[in-house]
């Protein structure tokens, strides 16, 4: 607690004598006469003379009797000191802006001049005006300057020469407005759909019209929102949790601590590039790339239309077979990775329905550590940053000159869609890229430190303890794998269209078992397993009547796929008016006319159909030149084999129906065409059949747990 002082330290014989302190006259005769008898004037700094017009002298108030003085001191408590203690002011000053300490610095230079003159022998009438006049301002000023540092330590005469304007607290001054306003407002705002602020403002106004409310303007009322509604909070309500974790920053995760392959991350880019693929496909390629966490050099990488899980366990054997096993994967949340041939069995996998006689994947069986990076958040997977460089470089390459397509739909170059590179060229040139992207030097990464990624990589991977593969575990990462059953009689197996069978296999006819295989070679045969994992041998591929691989009967459901697109595109040609509009318009016409007299009985009144003479006659010419179109493309496609002809239902019960027939003759070791099989392995995972399953397996449990009434 601070020192309490008289409100007034020095005091004229005029002020005492008017002040009527105790045991003090009342004159100011009375007063000199004291001061003259107690030799006032003689004691050192507690009198000097005063400054300014009239003259005289000036007392000290410790100079005054005892009951004058404890009467000022009093007072003094009893009226709380207008000016901040030391430690407010200093707060205050450091919150200002840097133009008003300027001011307040300009002041002490002044008072400073004042100060200097006085040590010279000025008088202090003097030294005011001529710092006033140095300085530009009035000596009035300065006198009201000198009053705020009154009493003041010197090292604190900055802080309190602040103006005082800035210093006053100002009451806000708010417009009238109701409430209900401000809250109708603000539901019309904070909305998912994030409407803009001039749409719900128009909104609001409509709704105080009507309940009579009191309005605020547009710039007002948005003011007065952003005060209620702190920023962070207008942001999650608006744009959810994605958009609540921008306001903070990323986690900033160390990846000095791992070691070469200690842990690496996946993932998939789409490349910005028209790619013409052997059999005449036009698309974007999908890259699949696995990349170490610790150096950042991409150890692996495959090229296909679409992400699937061929081309995941392709890039990972090769991994494997090139550098050694990982301990820990980082993976995307997509299904082309979290695929039963890689995670099937792990405690944290959530993606496509577990059976219990799923064979374990090749993760959980090498002992890989698996985790799952969160959806839509790039800054978990630090492969994107690779992406980004060879979206820039590979995707920009001078070869590739009218096959870009630009990075977003609103950044097209003039020259799209005028050519697309060959299947062969892109490849060439994407692996000349991720090789250049590997050994380019400067990067500032902090385990790179100004090196190149192979460089870092390299010095790791050194001296890091590599767990390499053996053989039998090599079967594990270039092997899809599937269950199946071997023939009741002769035990071959049936895969794919392939007919698989080795001399071993007639003793366990009827086995259920566990199909590993190449899924990029079907004819280089298969490895056989027992349900619980043990080895059972070899079986050679005895009749190729399939597809050479696997992904050739994706080929086929995509290009049925295609055909599909194109009927639907036919169909919005011959109904350009939509369902939803003609609806529309029904209730607009409806709310137009009067309403129906209830009556017993209602007769309907229906017009003749025009009858149809020609199909020409009502057909569109534009759906007409587009269906010609397809038929051509088409009939130029190489025709599928009349043995092989098969036809899917066009019912969903049909198609449920169709799927079971299959499986069933699958089971039974019956072979099954082509198109049959590509076609069972793409619906097993469409939504239609998941929920159609998921459907009849609640019925068939409702009815088993049905008791009588």
């Amino acid at each position: 607690m601070g020192i309490i002082e008289p409100k007034q330290i020095w005091w004229t014989a005029e002020e005492l004598a008017k002040a009527g302190l105790p045991e003090l006259p009342g004159s100011k005769r009375g007063i000199n006469s004291i001061a003259e008898r107690q030799e006032w004037r003689s004691i050192e700094g507690c009198a000097k003379r005063k400054v300014g017009r009239g003259g005289g002298w000036m007392y000290h108030w410790s100079l005054l009797p005892l009951a004058a003085r404890l009467k000022l001191l009093k007072e003094a408590a009893s009226i709380p000191d207008a000016r901040p203690d030391r430690g407010v002011a200093w707060a205050t000053f450091d919150r200002l802006p840097e133009s008003v300490k300027a001011k307040a610095k300009s002041r002490l230079a002044t008072l400073q001049i004042v100060n200097t003159l006085h040590f010279t022998g000025v008088t202090h009438v003097y030294a005011v005006a001529e710092a006033a006049r140095q300085c530009g301002s009035s000596p009035r000023s300065l006198y009201n300057w000198l009053e705020l540092i009154e009493g003041i330590p010197p090292e604190d005469h900055l802080a309190y020469l602040v103006p005082r304007n800035r210093l006053a607290i100002r009451k806000p001054i708010k417009a009238p407005s109701n409430q209900a306003f401000m809250d109708y407002l603000k539901s019309l705002y904070l909305r998912l759909e994030q409407p803009t602020y001039a749409q719900c403002y128009r909104l609001a106004c409509k709704k105080a019209g009507q309940e009579a409310w009191e309005v605020l303007a547009s710039k007002t009322a948005q003011r007065r929102l952003n005060a209620e509604v702190p920023r962070v909070s207008q942001v999650f309500w608006r744009e959810g949790v994605n958009g609540l974790m921008r306001c903070y920053p990323a986690q900033i995760r160390d990846r000095s601590a791992l070691t070469a392959l200690e842990a690496v991350n996946a993932d998939c880019h789409k490349i910005d590039v028209f790619v013409e693929w052997p059999d005449g496909t036009i698309n974007r390629p999908q890259i699949v790339a696995f990349q170490d966490l610790y150096s950042g050099k991409i150890l692996s990488w495959r090229v296909d239309h679409d992400p699937n899980k061929v081309m995941v366990m392709a890039a990972f054997g090769e991994m494997v077979e090139n550098w050694g096993i990982p301990r820990r994967c980082l993976f995307d949340n997509g299904r082309e990775f979290a695929n039963k041939w890689m995670t099937a069995g792990a405690p944290t996998r959530f993606r496509f329905k577990i059976c219990d006689d799923d064979p374990k994947g090749v993760l959980p069986l090498l002992g890989i550590q698996m985790h799952w990076a969160t959806p839509a958040h790039g800054q978990a997977k630090p492969i994107e940053r690779a992406f980004r460089d060879l979206a820039s470089d590979v995707a920009k390459d001078p070869r590739f000159a009218g096959a870009y397509v630009g990075n977003r739909p609103g950044a097209k170059p003039e020259n799209y869609m005028s050519r697309a590179i060959k299947a062969a060229e892109f490849i060439d040139a994407l692996e000349g890229g991720i090789l250049e992207h590997n050994a380019r030097p400067g990067r500032k990464s902090p385990t790179a430190k100004g090196r190149s990624f192979d460089e870092t990589f390299e010095e790791s991977y050194a001296i890091a303890p590599i767990q390499k593969a053996t053989e039998e575990q090599r079967r594990l990462w270039m092997m899809g794998q599937a269950s199946a059953k071997l023939h009741k009689n002769s035990g071959q197996l049936t895969f794919h269209g392939n007919v698989y069978h080795c001399d071993w296999m007639s003793q366990d006819a009827g086995r259920k078992i566990i199909v590993r295989f190449n899924p990029e070679d079907l004819h280089s045969g298969v490895h056989i397993y027992g349900p619980e994992g043990d080895y059972l041998g070899f079986a050679e591929c005895q009749q190729k009547v399939g597809f050479f691989d696997l992904e050739g009967a994706r080929s086929t459901a995509r290009r049925r796929r295609q055909i599909v697109k194109a009927e639907k595109a036919l169909r919005d040609l011959h109904r350009p008016v939509s369902i939803d509009q003609i609806a529309a318009d029904m209730n607009k016409t409806r709310a137009k006319t009067s309403p129906l007299m209830e009556a017993k009985v209602v007769t309907g009144m229906f017009p003749k159909q025009p009858q149809v003479k020609t199909f020409q006659d009502h057909t569109n010419r534009d759906a007409t030149d587009a269906r010609d179109a397809l038929i051509l493309e088409y009939s130029t496609k190489k025709p599928e084999r009349a043995s092989e002809a098969f036809e899917v239902a066009r019912t969903p019960d049909g198609r449920f129906k169709q799927v079971q027939d299959i499986q069933k003759r699958q089971k039974a070791g019956t072979p099954i065409g082509t198109r049959e099989a590509a076609w069972l392995e793409g619906f097993l995972n469409h939504p239609e059949y998941e929920g159609l399953l998921a459907v009849k397996q609640s019925i068939g449990r409702n009815t088993g747990n049905k008791t009588g009434r």
